[in-house]
């Protein structure tokens, strides 16, 4: 850490930024001017100056692709994004009159918090900065944080602003934590908002713990959860899907939330108002009932609600895990995204899809398959009567025809380039992880050990291993294969 001590920017806002910034400005207005009928970025330069910057920290769950130590060993992914950022950053910042702002995702206990205190601390200290000065937001998509909120709040101490509550990965930290029990099996994964059954139970949870005080009174923000649509499509497609948009961020407004995240700039512009029509900075130490630990409490986390188990369903979630593992290999960490057999189709909007989206499909495919769901309702595609089970055989026929799907979609929905490369590499995956017995947590080390790889064999080999590793004793093969 000491070796990095001198190798601050020169400048907060590099050139190139600026110029994307500007072309950002010009197509915002471009498209205001049609949607709004006036511009909405007057002057893009001020509104740099009052964005807050957050950076968002990788998880303790993950190796950095380009450090190790000494010994070879993985360096964790935490440390080098904490390090970089704010050694690099700290003091352009400062002089802005910006805050120093991290998102943490992936905290499990108070334990883990605590790890994540000393080592803002032991920075800080390192800098010469205040005890304090480095603000963190803790993103709750662990069922195990659900049960210690107040304690990684006390735990983070002087650093602790506020939680943001995120669906997806949430989602799949309960099917994870719920994988032995054969009668918890998520529906489609449209019906999974977060007014379901356990979805419900866990944002008030966090709801209640924001405005829950400390010992010294002090309460905390709520962010509320991301809002995943893009608006470009027809006319109808994105007026449906931004009155949706606004329902969803009204709906969090009075449940308590002080504002949400957005997968696209344009979405500003649509949620913003709702908060604004407040009149208020924020929603803190609105009345809440405290929290409790009770055995009703803790059914209600992990609450299965009935819903529509469906073969479209299947295919939505089949689709999108294809595409994502491809997009991924392929470099793109988030990408705009919809179900094969809404391609070309501009009333269904894209939404911007991430690792825990492409997750959380696999994720439910492997419960449908090993826990035997019972399909809602009839299907004249396959044939399929309501009241039949969802098999292995069925997945294998619903794969073949989603994947050729994508090999004859166009370039703008699946390039060219990757139908020979990183979509089979995808479908290897899927079908490896689909097929295993023993539910995988960790579906990003499948796609990062073969990230820059395009060769089928190779992936075959490093899945095999990694497969055989993680069954013999639990071990994670983290590392770059290609370091």
């Amino acid at each position: 850490m000491c070796h990095l001590k001198h190798f601050y920017t020169s400048s907060f806002q590099p050139l190139l930024f600026l110029k994307v910034a500007e072309v950002v400005a010009a197509e915002m207005n471009k498209w205001s001017s049609g949607f709004f009928r006036h511009n909405i970025v007057s002057d893009r330069k001020e509104q740099l100056n009052f964005t807050t910057i957050i950076f968002r920290a990788r998880g303790l769950h993950l190796d950095d692709r380009h450090i190790q130590h000494a010994d070879g060993s993985g360096m964790a992914a935490s440390i080098v994004d904490m390090v970089l950022y704010v050694v690099n950053n700290f003091l352009e910042l400062q002089k802005a009159g910006s805050s120093i702002v991290l998102y943490l995702p992936k905290i499990q206990t108070a334990g883990e918090a605590t790890l994540w205190n000393d080592m803002l601390t032991a920075l800080e200290i390192h800098l010469d900065i205040e005890v304090g000065t480095i603000k963190v937001y803790v993103l709750v998509e662990q069922l195990e944080a659900t049960y210690q909120l107040m304690e990684i709040r006390a735990a983070l101490g002087k650093h602790f602003v506020g939680y943001n509550t995120g669906r997806w990965d949430y989602i799949n930290s309960v099917a994870d934590a719920m994988s032995w029990d054969k009668s918890f099996i998520n529906p489609d994964i449209e019906t999974i908002t977060m007014t379901y059954g356990y979805m419900r139970n866990y944002e008030n949870r966090v709801r209640c713990a924001v405005n829950t005080p400390d010992i010294n009174g002090n309460f905390a923000l709520w962010q509320g959860g991301m809002e995943p649509n893009i608006p470009v499509g027809s006319e109808a497609g994105v007026t449906a899907g931004m009155k949706k948009a606004v329902a969803g961020a009204e709906r969090e407004q009075r449940e308590g939330a002080s504002g949400k995240w957005v997968a696209h700039w344009k979405m500003v512009n649509i949620v913003r108002p709702v908060w604004e029509r407040l009149g208020e900075k924020n929603q803190l130490g609105r009345k809440f009932p405290r929290l409790t630990y009770t055995e009703q409490d803790s059914d209600g986390l992990i609450l299965i609600e009935k819903g529509p188990t469906t073969i479209r369903g299947a295919r939505n979630l089949l689709s999108v895990a294809l595409q994502y593992g491809n997009a991924f290999e392929q470099g793109m960490q988030a990408a705009a995204l919809k179900s094969a057999d809404f391609f070309g189709n501009d009333d269904i909007l894209y939404l911007m899809e991430d690792m825990a989206t492409g997750e959380i499909r696999l994720s439910i495919l492997w419960e449908w398959v090993h826990k035997g769901a019972t399909l809602s309702e009839d299907d004249a595609s396959t044939g399929t009567k309501a009241g039949d089970q969802f098999s292995i055989d069925l997945f294998e026929k619903l794969l073949d025809e989603e994947y050729e799907k994508l090999v004859n979609a166009n370039n703008k929905d699946v390039f060219d380039s990757s139908k020979k490369t990183t979509l089979p590499i995808s479908k290897e995956i899927v079908i490896t992880y689909i097929h295993s017995n023993e539910k995988f947590p960790w579906f990003i080390d499948l796609l990062n050990i073969n990230l820059d790889n395009f060769n089928l064999d190779v992936a075959k080999e490093r899945i095999s291993l990694y497969m055989a590793t993680f069954k013999k004793d639990g071990t994670r093969i983290t590392e770059n294969f290609d370091f």
